[in-house]
């Protein structure tokens, strides 16, 4: 028993010195970007400043919001994002849950042919020409409807409602007299919040962080979500640099404050695309690491 308890310690001591360590790298850059995007850029390269900021400087920022079309950019995340989400939802959980319960005839026949998709793509033409036979090009839709559902969120969400809600449930349901809608919408919805949440903030984030398909299917910069405008700034920045560096003597000082902004603008470019989600997910994480733990479950 003795022995059992020293090492019950040890693996205590060493669990915690390993969770603090994984907390230290994941904590510290966070701190430093955002200490970078308000410090001196001359102490961020020097490394004079490690950790908090030195010669605070909002430049950076006010370079950044200075620009129109970054407020244009977040209303139009946050429609694609809100949008998007939702559409996610209303398809994957009656699919998840249709698929999780035993009468369902051909599931198995429905679920490896939702599997067959995780092996192959269709390549980027192909799906442009799809999107373009939609007609979605320069639309919200081409952003929001492509990826709405994937086999890995059916998968997990149906591994869920395996797990959380019982036969037994469902069938003393249907003896009182409630049909298949008002089981569903009235008893399954609210046990599944936790899918609800994981499902949802995974969906959220890639939508949030999405610019490639914006880059491919969107020609209209009203219609441009926020990470393909900061993408934007981060080039014109760059060449605005790249053409000082061929101006005459009497713009060098002026070139030095480019550099100093541009190094400003890359950190604060990942605090304002970043910081939304940042201040979202404290709210949902009780349902995240939750559903993350159910509907990892499989049968």
């Amino acid at each position: 028993m003795r022995k059992f308890q020293l090492s019950d310690k040890g693996f205590d001591v060493l669990n915690t010195i390993f969770v603090t360590i994984i907390v230290i790298l994941i904590v510290y850059p966070l701190i430093f970007v955002l200490s970078a995007s308000i410090s001196s850029p001359a102490a961020v390269n020097t490394g004079k400043m490690w950790l908090w900021p030195v010669d605070i400087s909002f430049n950076g920022f006010k370079t950044v919001f200075q620009n129109e079309a970054i407020w244009s950019g977040y209303r139009n995340t946050i429609i694609y994002t809100v949008v998007g989400t939702i559409l996610h939802l209303a398809i994957l959980l009656p699919c998840s849950y249709a698929l999780s319960r035993k009468e369902v005839v051909g599931k198995q026949f429905i679920m490896w042919f939702i599997l067959f998709t995780m092996l192959f793509n269709g390549g980027l033409i192909p799906t442009y020409l799809v999107i373009q036979s939609l007609g979605m090009i320069d639309t919200m839709w081409a952003i929001v409807v492509p990826n709405v559902v994937g086999a890995w969120s059916i998968l997990v969400a149906r591994a869920f409602f395996q797990q959380s809600i019982p036969d037994q449930l469902v069938e003393a349901s249907k003896i009182d007299g409630a049909t298949d809608f008002q089981i569903f919408f009235k008893i399954v919805l609210p046990l599944s919040m936790p899918i609800i949440a994981v499902m949802a903030l995974f969906h959220a984030v890639g939508l949030w962080n999405q610019y490639f398909n914006a880059l491919i299917y969107l020609s209209d910069e009203t219609k441009y979500p926020l990470q393909l405008i900061l993408r934007e700034i981060l080039i014109l920045n760059e060449g605005m640099m790249s053409g000082g560096a061929g101006a005459e003597g009497g713009s060098a000082s002026s070139f030095a404050e480019q550099i100093e902004t541009a190094s400003l603008i890359k950190y604060a470019v990942i605090i304002v695309s970043s910081l939304p989600l940042l201040i979202v997910y404290p709210f949902v994480q009780r349902f995240f690491v939750k559903g993350v733990l159910i509907g990892s479950v499989k049968e």
